[in-house]
């Protein structure tokens, strides 16, 4: 249990540093005048108070920290700030008279906070605009990952950083140094994240939206997360320009982050192009979104420039793993949203912010099965597999099989778990899978016209672990169930 403290001490100080988020909120209560603004200090006071004493009373315990302290954080960070990120929710529903259970409000902090996007609040377009604030700044900061963000600008983590860094950061691939120091990459990752988040404020305002409503939509769109202030979510602006720019935006973020981060710094883009990863992402997201236009047009679901509107625009909404919806696509031939509910698990690159299984395992498993099959004919033949033009470790392909049979049981076996509870099997199957990708709405009772809130509070557990697991990459957390992870 000793071992525990040194990880529970960072903890607290993450606690602390999430407190001053809600500042955010509340500035936005006391300008709008929304008569909430009470709701703010409090869960703010609450959540630093709760960290303070943590950090306080462990603040001798400074031990190195070590790679499975790094897996121990990561997973204690996922499923106890959402915690503190509910309290305003809770608090908000008690002040406007529409009361929010704690299933309800953990499971909406997971869904900001991991930027699936998923939602059991209805009525949106009349909820406080701090609360909305709060919901989608929520997906922002979960966006790059708070981790990181802490490595960031938190000297004192400087000496654990390298296992933070390791634990948050997303895909099969997470040695590879951009700077000398993991503090240098954490800010550089950061910095590229904030330029792209201001590039599409302002797009968004200049394209005519308003400029709470340009803020909220710029947190969901860089982070994928999806969440809107309106039930109609995007289609609530009826604008093919905005539809536009969120479309650049959403595959901006679909790609790997490090890229950007290389490309700036060495100042030219010839590498970025190059990249396999980035450029079967594009061509997964741009070829899913026309095959789904093509399919609504031979359909007769839509004329030509309405098809290829609305089929790449919800196609590469739900594959990035965002969510936003234009049209309730369960209404479309029922190729089209099972397609793009698919894409969602592999069509986002490893170091973006969206969900799903990555890209890059997609390319290596791809690749491994050709070197199986090639072997059936050339047995001794010495075939690596490569990708990028470096070779592929034979431990990372190990990883890679590795995490694939664990994803596919993590989905088999809570989809079963929904059908015990009686609930109809696309329903169970798609609610598991968009909560697993971390996509947001699913197919069936989840659909983009309709949200969690249909499901049980039992049920809506099960969605709240899937989002859970699917933040965590699977491995992570299932790491902490071995005995031998808590051996010494």
């Amino acid at each position: 249990m000793v071992d525990l403290f040194p990880v529970l001490r960072v903890l607290g100080i993450l606690a602390m540093i999430f407190s001053l988020t809600m500042g955010l909120p509340l500035a936005v209560s006391l300008w709008t005048r929304d008569g909430i603004w009470q709701v703010y200090p409090q869960a703010m006071g609450a959540t630093f108070m709760a960290g303070a004493w943590l950090w306080w009373r462990l603040r001798h315990f400074r031990h190195e920290l070590q790679p499975r302290h790094g897996v121990m954080l990561v997973s204690l960070v996922w499923m106890l700030l959402p915690l503190a990120a509910a309290l305003p929710l809770m608090l908000a529903g008690h002040y406007i008279g529409r009361p929010m259970s704690f299933t309800h409000a953990y499971f909406e902090a997971v869904s900001g906070l991991t930027t699936s996007g998923s939602t059991v609040l209805s009525g949106l377009d009349t909820l406080p605009v701090s609360v909305n604030v709060w919901r989608t700044f929520l997906q922002w900061v979960g966006g790059m990952g708070i981790l990181i963000l802490a490595v960031a600008v938190l000297p004192l983590l400087g000496v654990g950083g390298s296992q933070l860094f390791k634990a948050e950061a997303a895909g099969p691939l997470k040695d590879a140094k951009l700077t000398p120091r993991m503090t240098g990459t954490a800010k550089g990752l950061w910095g590229v994240y904030a330029l792209f988040s201001v590039s599409c404020g302002l797009a968004y305002w200049l394209a005519g939206m308003a400029p709470l409503d340009a803020l909220m939509h710029m947190f969901t769109t860089v982070s994928l997360g999806g969440l809107s202030s309106y039930d109609a979510s995007f289609g609530h602006f009826q604008s093919p320009l905005l539809e536009a720019i969120c479309i650049f935006f959403m595959l901006v973020a679909s790609c790997n982050f490090a890229l950007y981060f290389v490309a700036f710094r060495k100042g030219h883009w010839r590498g970025f192009w190059t990249d396999p990863e980035l450029r079967a992402t594009l061509f997964a997201l741009t070829g899913g979104g026309l095959v789904v236009s093509l399919l609504l047009w031979a359909k007769g679901v839509y004329a030509p420039l309405d098809a290829l509107r609305h089929g790449m625009f919800n196609t590469i909404s739900l594959a990035t793993t965002t969510g936003y919806a234009t049209v309730d696509y369960l209404a479309w031939p029922v190729f089209a949203p099972v397609l793009m509910l698919l894409l969602s698990g592999v069509a986002t690159s490893a170091g973006s912010t969206g969900g799903g299984i990555k890209m890059v395992r997609m390319l290596i498993l791809v690749k491994q099965a050709r070197r199986e099959m090639n072997r059936l004919v050339h047995p001794r033949a010495v075939q690596p597999v490569c990708l990028g033009g470096g070779v592929v470790d034979n431990r990372v392909i190990f990883s890679v099989l590795a995490f694939m049979l664990v994803y596919g049981g993590t989905v088999f076996g809570l989809s079963m778990l929904l059908l015990l509870t009686d609930l109809d099997p696309v329903t169970a199957f798609s609610a598991v899978l968009a909560s697993v990708n971390c996509a947001g709405p699913g197919l069936g009772g989840v659909g983009p016209a309709a949200n969690f809130a249909v499901l049980t509070d039992f049920q809506i557990w099960v969605c709240t672990f899937a989002m859970l697991l699917g933040r965590l990459e699977i491995l992570s957390f299932m790491a902490l169930l071995t005995p031998s992870f808590w051996r010494r």
